[in-house]
């Protein structure tokens, strides 16, 4: 009998709705906004934190990198002046952080510049990056064709190099890379090996974690190219000639990047103790940048956190004005509807069976519109990825959590038109035009 009488109620309620088809459209949407603007939000915050936290990964979370950062100048450069100066990383500094950082695994040095490439008649700008054959010890860089730098490049100074998947399919386009030279500033270099892409791996300024995640495609990069880093500081040098106005500015610089890998994670506090502390000794200006990718990683996931916090409580904003709305025309229904509610009363309807005719509309209202959210929600974040390239993840969570509350919504804003509706006075509802 309960069922019967809870079915009867719920087909009226609808009933209802259905005859003010555009007054209830029109309600629904603040709660349409409300859920897409859940899913969406989130799935734009994941995307991101994910791919800020996969990049921060690359760099590997047992390894310690010590930047080169240019310190501030202690002087004015006039017209007539001439100024050379020489700071960074040094050869002995990286002698010194293998030789005095216990259970130090692998020191990596580099140096990188940005230089155009040529092969035949095409031409791309990428990095060009000075290291060593154990590299890829401390980056995730997987060859995938031919070899790596070995030992006798680095002793004899070969002109060989290693390029990524996107200077390969970039630059050689049909041709088959290995075996082939590509010129760069003069020199030519014959390529014996393919790796995999790693993206942007610099860090050198204030907000890493963003720096990081950055593309490097949109620096108008499209790879790396590896070459020994006795080969890179032959051609290259160490000292770069700076024309800023009619002054001239010398600087030089051993090394821009010292990557240490320890062997555990508990070992990375000591660790960056200990080169802080060779750094401080050995350096009398703040030319230096430790940057602990595992920190970066913790940091990131904090953020994470914040980050969906902030987005959620938007999002629920626009479901409480929707909320409001719903309350809002359900109490104006409830005024229009006296004479009906009285006629029911009269017939012996019972007064839970007004509320639940009144809360089922409302919560009709809320789920249609909570189901028209997470597709338009879905949508919105496929449109986002497919015309900016930017990651976006929708998980079932988040579908889960606006559908739901898109429902507690309806019942929690139902409950007072309902309960107003229910303890009218029959006799008063009756009398009522």
């Amino acid at each position: 009998m309960f069922w019967f009488r809870l079915k009867r109620t719920v087909k009226l309620g609808g009933k209802s709705l259905w005859m003010h088809r555009l007054r209830s459209t029109l309600t629904t949407l603040g709660i349409v906004f409300g859920v897409c603007s859940v899913i969406a939000m989130l799935a734009i915050g994941q995307g991101a934190s994910q791919e800020a936290q996969a990049a921060i990964a690359k760099l590997g979370s047992t390894n310690v990198i010590v930047k080169t950062v240019k310190p501030p100048a202690t002087q004015t450069i006039t017209a007539e002046t001439e100024s050379l100066s020489q700071y960074g990383l040094t050869y002995d500094d990286a002698e010194s952080f293998r030789e005095t950082i216990p259970n130090v695994q692998v020191v990596v040095p580099l140096f990188r510049m940005t230089e155009q490439a040529w092969y035949r008649m095409r031409k791309a700008q990428m990095d060009i990056v000075g290291t060593v054959p154990w590299y890829p010890e401390v980056a995730p860089v997987h060859l995938l064709r031919g070899r790596f730098l070995t030992a006798q490049d680095m002793e004899y100074r070969r002109n060989v190099c290693v390029v990524d998947e996107q200077v390969a399919d970039q630059l050689f386009i049909v041709d088959d890379p290995l075996g082939r030279d590509i010129k760069v500033k003069g020199a030519y270099y014959q390529v014996v090996g393919v790796v995999t892409s790693i993206g942007a791996t610099s860090l050198g300024s204030e907000d890493a974690a963003n720096m990081i995640a950055s593309d490097t495609h949109a620096s108008g990069l499209i790879g790396n190219v590896y070459i020994c880093l006795t080969t890179f500081k032959n051609i290259f040098g160490e000292t770069q000639v700076q024309y800023p106005g009619t002054t001239r500015t010398t600087e030089r610089v051993e090394l821009q990047e010292v990557t240490v890998k320890v062997g555990s994670i508990d070992q990375i506090p000591i660790t960056q103790q200990i080169l802080e502390s060779i750094l401080d000794r050995t350096h009398t200006k703040k030319d230096y940048q430790v940057v602990v990718p595992f920190e970066l990683l913790r940091q990131a996931r904090k953020s994470k956190r914040i980050y969906t916090i902030v987005l959620s409580s938007i999002a629920a904003i626009s479901l409480l004005v929707g909320g409001i709305g719903i309350m809002n025309i359900m109490l104006a229904s409830v005024s229009e509807r006296t004479r009906e509610i009285g006629i029911r009363r009269a017939m012996g309807a019972k007064r839970r069976d007004i509320i639940f005719q009144f809360l089922s509309e409302t919560v009709m209202l809320t789920l249609s519109g909570g189901l028209l959210g997470i597709i338009i929600g879905i949508l919105i974040p496929y449109f986002v990825t497919h015309y900016s390239n930017m990651p976006t993840v929708v998980t079932p969570l988040s579908l889960i959590l606006a559908f739901g509350i898109s429902g507690a919504v309806g019942i929690i804003f139902g409950l007072y038109p309902a309960y107003r509706a229910a303890h009218m006075d029959p006799i008063e509802s009756l009398r009522h035009e």
